[in-house]
């Protein structure tokens, strides 16, 4: 979303405090919540270990016999231990009548008096004795002295985990201090400790509840008056922040905004004449980062103006080479044979070829030419490099090449004499690939030389193409006096030849794959019976798909030869 730097800067800093605040409120509050939890903690267990050394073990221990005496009476008339979750309000009334006489009991009496005073001393919202029966996993309530509560009668029973069956086993009766939140109850911290005789045998677990609702109020009341304290404190520094960062930021960033917008429409007002620009007129003295930007961008509109008297210049300039670059390519194209067909009078044989330059101009090239009557001429060439570099050696290749061919000699001796002249002052260290043929047309015997070019593709009548892995002699223009082998291909009525440059096999697409020789002789072999011309089509017709909107990165060019007899 767009929006002024003001008001980015506005809601960043609120956003930024509002969360500093929220953070500060959270670690405190849990400090000092942590802090009352584990006082309250440490006093509860305290006051349940007090209950459990002050009590009367012997009594207790009198107690407990009479409930569990009275309790495993009604578990084996029952058959095991009675379903207490769903048992009805007459159950239980008739469950207690078992246990009415416990509390005549002196020690039961004793042992109540002990927990009403402890009650009363310390203001405990609950306090009771229990036994923990590690055979049944339930927990019988023996005494309780609770205050200001409706008294939970001798027998009463709550399962209690039975994972916690095993430290009992082990003689640790003490239940650690855990606090607690019931709709019923409100906040309550409970702890428990076990009540050991002068033998170290338990007799039962002094249990308490000490209420924690006025704490937990408390702890509401520090955090309302925390974030109140806070949110004073965050809006005073907010200000005193965003003050100083309007000033020594925003009005400042203001003023090069301004100044940089304006840039672009004095320069269209005052296309031809030198004004000062509002960038030039910027007095910004803020002694930071911020005087060196306005520096830094006068220092740059100067460079802006150098730079688009220069592009200016340059443009022109690119336009007359681009110009001159369409007729080099111009001229470039009707040097090769561009008429089709080549030779209408002759039915001895049919000849397309194709270039495709990867550049406004190209180093690959093609010819094909009469010798004389009976003789045909057909080269293909790439020179190294791209451009006019190469399209310059490409015309004194073509040149020297067709001059040579002309002159009688065999392809090998045509390829070692334009070595050689190539070879004089190539500063430029130049080469070229070259494949060549000269065919007798009468009787298709085809004498054939290559200088380091891409192997031939050959097709019998009726066959397929395939490639015809020649013997390579070194490039052309690369070391003088190289000698070059010659070789014969026998051309039969409905032969044909298919000869290339590396563009077509080298051809790259998004996934940097090549085309390759294998997908070019499947091309060529969809419709191996198609005209020159066609053939031609379709193998450029699967480059294409092959390499989809991938550039072109060299050449291509391609001549097909059918010879009919």
């Amino acid at each position: 979303m767009k929006g002024s730097l003001k008001l980015k800067t506005v809601l960043t800093t609120l956003i930024a405090a509002v969360l500093l605040m929220a953070a500060a409120a959270a670690i405190s509050y849990q400090v000092y919540s942590g802090t009352i939890r584990r006082q309250y903690k440490t006093m509860t267990m305290n006051l349940a270990k007090t209950e459990a050394v002050t009590v009367n073990a012997e009594d207790v221990a009198e107690v407990r016999d009479e409930v569990m005496k009275i309790y495993r009476n009604i578990c084996r008339d029952n058959g095991g231990v009675p379903d207490f979750g769903n048992f009805t309000q007459e159950q239980w009334e008739a469950y207690y009548q078992n246990f009415e006489n416990v509390p005549q009991m002196p020690a039961y009496k004793r042992t109540l008096q002990l927990l009403h005073e402890i009650s009363n001393a310390n203001d405990i919202n609950s306090i009771y004795i229990g036994y923990m029966d590690v055979e049944t996993y339930y927990g019988i309530y023996l005494v309780d002295g609770s205050l200001n509560a409706e008294a939970c009668l001798p027998g009463a029973c709550d399962p209690f985990e039975k994972s916690n069956a095993e430290q009992m086993k082990k003689g640790n009766y003490d239940f650690p201090a855990y606090i607690t939140n019931y709709e019923e109850y409100g906040w309550l911290c409970s702890a428990g400790a076990g009540i050991y005789d002068d033998d170290g045998e338990v007799v039962g677990t002094a249990m308490l509840d000490i209420s924690m609702d006025a704490v937990m109020k408390n702890l509401h009341g520090f955090l309302f008056n925390l974030c109140l304290v806070l949110t004073m404190i965050t809006v005073v520094i907010c200000l005193v922040i965003l003050y100083g960062i309007n000033k020594t930021l925003l009005l400042p960033v203001k003023s090069l905004s301004e100044a940089a917008t304006s840039f672009v429409s004095e320069k269209e007002k005052n296309s031809t004449e030198k004004v000062q620009s509002a960038i030039s007129r910027l007095d910004i003295h803020t002694g930071d980062e911020i005087e060196e930007l306005s520096d830094s961008i006068k220092t740059m509109e100067k460079e802006i103006n150098d730079y688009i008297d220069h592009l200016t210049e340059v443009t022109a300039e690119k336009e007359r080479m681009g110009a001159e670059l369409n007729i080099a390519k111009q001229i470039q194209a009707s040097m090769l044979p561009c008429i089709f067909p080549a030779f209408p009078e002759r039915k001895e044989f049919d000849i397309y070829a194709s270039m495709d330059p990867a550049k406004e101009v190209g180093g690959d090239f093609y010819d094909f030419f009469l010798v004389d009557a009976d003789h045909i001429a057909m080269l293909i060439a790439d020179v190294s490099g791209k451009g006019v570099p190469a399209a310059l050696f490409m015309v004194i290749a073509k040149t020297i090449l067709k001059n040579s061919a002309q002159n009688g000699f065999s392809p090998k001796e045509v390829l070692e004499n334009v070595n050689n002249q190539l070879c004089e002052n190539n500063e430029a260290e130049m080469f070229v690939t070259v494949w060549l043929g000269i065919m007798q047309i009468s009787t298709g015997k085809m004498h054939c030389a290559n200088a380091g070019h891409e192997y031939p593709a050959v097709r019998r009548a009726g066959g397929s193409y395939e490639l015809f892995k020649d013997r390579h002699g070194f490039v052309l223009a690369g070391m003088e006096g190289t000698r070059y082998h010659e070789y014969e291909i026998q051309m039969e009525k409905g032969d044909s030849i298919f000869v290339y440059t590396d563009g077509v096999a080298e051809a790259t697409n998004a996934e940097n794959e090549l085309f390759g020789t294998d997908r070019m002789l499947d091309a060529l072999n969809q419709n191996p019976d198609a005209s020159c011309e066609e053939l031609l089509n379709n193998v450029r017709k699967e480059m294409d798909g092959f390499v989809k909107d991938a550039p072109q990165f060299d050449d291509i060019t391609m001549l097909s030869m059918l010879y009919k007899g």
